[in-house]
């Protein structure tokens, strides 16, 4: 008989067959990485982040390469919450694994009305907030980077909708766990850590940044312990659920995020590298689980010895 491992994990209601979901904004609404692979391998899939209305997004040039990872200033690119409904979304129907919408806003009131709109439509199992938008209210001050703020966004959330409330959380702060706490309190059903750094480029021959946008979001190896890092504070911090995130490559990437606190992982950097690495990390996994005889992936959630 052959031996198998229980690789479920529940995310703050969120049923999903295996940990490894993929970060929003590197797989788009799935369907390019559909002739790669099974996209049911999947645990979730979190689409690309959706917004009201479309949004046209940065001034090219938008991505570079940078020392182990990349720098993107796509500036939320989408074809807004009704296109998505009406052509992305049944595409995502036929696959057998929940549908997370990371969903922008640029004022409480905005998230608030997406969530609304969101929790009406049949497909879409949980929504996961991105809070590094700027709060055009507060002077272009994101979301993300104040407790109160963060928490404000959160509760007028789950005031409209009765998915999974999962939110996003920025690195770009002072102290992670006071933001974690706040939104905790808020209402939040799970956590994802980290969203992207901030950085740039130079071109050291016009002497101009190489991003149209000037900065960037740092993503990849590069950023991966720091992730590491606040995935571990934050576990420490917060009773909910966390999916980590940053610069996860492989199996062992993905085991240190899980042994340090995360319940799931999300891939994005890797999947520009090798579009089938999502479901290569899933069967590693499972093969780590078997030969350490491990009965389910539970068992290594924060089981880090410090």
């Amino acid at each position: 008989m052959t031996k198998t491992v229980n690789m479920q994990v529940n995310i703050g209601g969120i049923k999903m067959k295996n940990p490894l979901t993929v970060a929003s904004g590197t797989f788009n609404f799935g369907q390019e990485y559909a002739s790669y692979f099974d996209l049911n391998k999947l645990g979730a899939i979190v689409v690309k982040g959706t917004t009201l209305l479309p949004k046209q997004g940065n001034p090219p040039p938008r991505l570079v390469e940078t020392p182990s990872g990349m720098l993107n200033a796509i500036g939320l690119q989408n074809p807004g919450v009704e296109h998505f409904l009406r052509e992305d979304l049944p595409c995502l129907r036929q696959y057998d694994l929940p549908v997370i919408v990371n969903m922008s806003g640029n004022t409480v009131e905005e998230y608030a009305e997406l969530a609304s709109i969101l929790d009406k439509a049949d497909g879409v199992a949980g929504l996961e907030l991105n809070i590094s938008c700027p709060n055009v209210k507060k002077g272009g001050l994101a979301f993300g980077t104040r407790p109160e703020m963060a928490a404000e966004v959160t509760k007028n959330v789950k005031k409209v909708t009765k998915l999974p409330v999962i939110v996003k959380l920025s690195p770009n702060v002072t102290d992670i766990t006071e933001i974690a706490r706040s939104i905790e309190e808020a209402g939040a059903d799970a956590l994802s850590l980290i969203n992207t750094l901030l950085g740039m480029a130079i071109d050291v021959r016009t002497r101009r940044p190489v991003l149209g946008n000037i900065v960037g979001g740092l993503s990849g190896p590069a950023v991966k312990p720091i992730a590491l890092r606040m995935v571990w504070q934050v576990s420490k911090a917060v009773k909910i659920p966390l999916i980590g995130m940053g610069g996860i490559m492989n199996a062992q990437d993905a085991l240190e995020f899980i042994l340090a606190g995360a319940s799931a992982v999300a891939v994005g950097t890797a999947n520009f590298v090798n579009p089938t690495a999502c479901q290569e990390i899933v069967e590693d996994l499972e093969k780590y689980l078997l030969e350490e005889k491990i009965s389910s992936i539970d068992q290594l959630v924060g089981a880090l010895e410090v």
